[in-house]
């Protein structure tokens, strides 16, 4: 079990910790254990020799304790391979390749020691059940204990590498106290010992992001939800959770408009009838904060971020403004508790490839929708653009239309991202005459007085476009808690964006192979 809550996090900053991944972790160990207990039986019927079982368990305790020094450097590989090989379900296949090399061989290797203790427990079949019994109750208590501690205790304290390694080294005492008191395999012992001190030396030299200029990372570590990165740039610092998927927030340092979608997502305020309150749901490093600060300074803000360990650095890193209120909490269940309503919305709780499933549904969009004030606007940063029928975007502007009304919601693309901004409100006029030029340029000068933020919101307003009735459309998904395949959904993004990307590369390697691929890439 540790070792499966370690694949987790090991695997999370590149293929993310949706239901996807978690799945194919817990497959392919099921796969792996079931082998092992297969042939650990053949093998314990055919030669009963505790020598040999002791020998598989300091086998996979090496293994494991190698996986921090070369596990990043296999699932970077496989992912360099596939990526210009595979056409679709890029994310299943590389996360499954890379279980299978990573953590197939030791599980399988684990997975022999039960039937092997079961024959060396057993004299006789009268007392066969309770030994079976008692080695049933055994592996259960070592599974709570490699459940809850990786979890509440040795990844949040010192992190993945490290939890590999203890787990690890508790198998390679169990298996150096055996042969060292027998008086054998103490070679075999040597050079475990030299691998195991091998890795947990140079282990913590390189990180997740071993490829970057460590020079620019101010911090990594991890929480209970995250892995955490903190890169500061010449202009921007950026808060990244996952090193393959883009970044989770980024603050510019100088003030003003920061390029980026928090810009489109300022038109909020104004398409609202007022401008006095504001709550974020997925409040990160408090970037959108900040800029609500800037340009509506009598708004009132109230954030709520599920990850401590986030807020912890946005005070840190990121200038976070310590006035405002920051509450620890799922998004969905803060709203489940509070009883205020706000005049603008904004949900920014998309993280790595998909939001996560309980703040998509149409049950989540409408408790947002009764914490509005009359006439208030929500608005969602949707992170990958993905159009056409089934993308995960359609899904949910369906979702929230079925909610608040086709024509309260408008759309607008971010220029030169891929994040997508949707706008809904709530009751009163439309958002077709919400979103008219001269009436914005009125309502921003008057509430923020700001010229830079009168022309971002007009522009804002040109590049709104309006959305279907999901009634009328027979293919429309809408999401529910009961049904929200927002992972597959968000797989299908990333496929779509990983096509466009490696198109050119996937059609070198067709004309002139591996060589021209290589040359190209140097």
């Amino acid at each position: 079990m540790a070792a499966e809550l370690g694949a987790s996090r090991l695997l999370a900053p590149y293929f993310s910790s949706s239901q996807i991944v978690w799945t194919i972790i817990i497959g392919t160990i099921m796969i792996a254990l079931a082998l092992g207990a297969v042939f650990g039986g053949r093998w314990a019927d055919r030669n009963p020799d505790p020598d040999r079982l002791y020998l598989r368990i300091l086998a996979a305790s090496v293994w494991i304790a190698l996986i921090p020094l070369v596990g990043k450097y296999v699932i970077l590989l496989v992912s360099g391979l596939l990526i210009v090989t595979v056409s679709t379900n890029f994310l299943v296949i590389a996360a499954f390749v890379s279980c299978m090399i990573v953590f197939v061989p030791p599980l399988f290797l684990l997975g022999t020691v039960t039937p092997g203790l079961n024959k060396f427990a057993t004299d006789s079949l009268d007392d066969n059940a309770s030994v079976v019994g008692r080695l049933s109750a055994c592996n259960t208590i070592g599974s709570i204990l490699g459940t809850f501690l990786p979890t509440f205790v040795t990844i949040p304290a010192v992190g993945t590498f490290v939890t590999f390694l203890i787990f690890s080294g508790l198998l390679l005492a169990l298996a150096f106290v055996y042969f060292l008191s027998s008086g054998i395999r103490r070679i075999a012992c040597a050079l475990s010992a030299v691998v195991f001190a091998a890795s947990a030396a140079l282990s913590p030299m390189t990180g997740f992001a071993f490829w970057e200029n460590r020079s620019s990372i101010a911090y990594e570590g991890e929480s209970i939800y995250n892995y955490l990165q903190v890169k500061r740039l010449s202009d921007r610092t950026i808060l990244s959770t996952n090193v393959l998927f883009g970044v989770q927030s980024v603050t510019m340092k100088r003030p003003g408009l920061t390029g980026m979608y928090y810009d489109t997502a300022l038109a909020a305020p104004a398409l609202a009838d007022h401008a006095g309150s504001a709550l974020i749901l997925g409040m990160g490093t408090g970037t959108y904060a900040r800029q609500l600060r800037q340009y509506y300074p009598h708004m009132s803000v109230t954030g709520v971020e599920i990850d401590q360990k986030i807020t912890d650095l946005a005070a840190r890193y990121f200038d976070e403004p310590g006035d405002i209120d920051v509450a620890t909490y799922d998004g969905r269940a803060w709203l489940a508790a509070s009883r205020d309503t706000y005049d603008v919305i904004m949900v920014d709780a998309y993280q790595d490839i998909t939001i996560p499933f309980q703040m998509s549904s149409s049950e989540f969009f409408t408790m947002v929708r009764e914490h509005l004030n009359p006439g208030g606007v929500m608005v969602v940063n949707m992170n990958m653009i993905s159009d056409g029928r089934g993308s995960i975007n359609e899904a949910l502007t369906d979702t929230i239309s079925s909610v608040f009304g086709s024509s309260s919601v408008r759309i607008a693309d971010v220029p030169n991202t891929t994040n997508r901004e949707l706008f809904a409100k709530r009751g009163g006029e439309t958002m077709a005459a919400s979103a008219d030029a001269e009436a914005l340029r009125g309502t921003v000068r008057e509430r923020s007085g700001s010229d830079d933020l009168v022309e971002a919101t007009v522009d804002v307003s040109g590049r709104m476009t309006g959305v279907r009735d999901p009634a009328k459309a027979d293919d429309a998904l809408i999401l529910t808690d009961d049904r929200a395949p927002v992972e597959l959904l968000g797989m299908r993004a990333i496929d779509n964006i990983i096509a466009q990307q490696a198109g050119p590369y996937r059609e070198l390697l067709k004309r002139e192979g591996i060589a021209g691929l290589l040359r190209q890439v140097q």
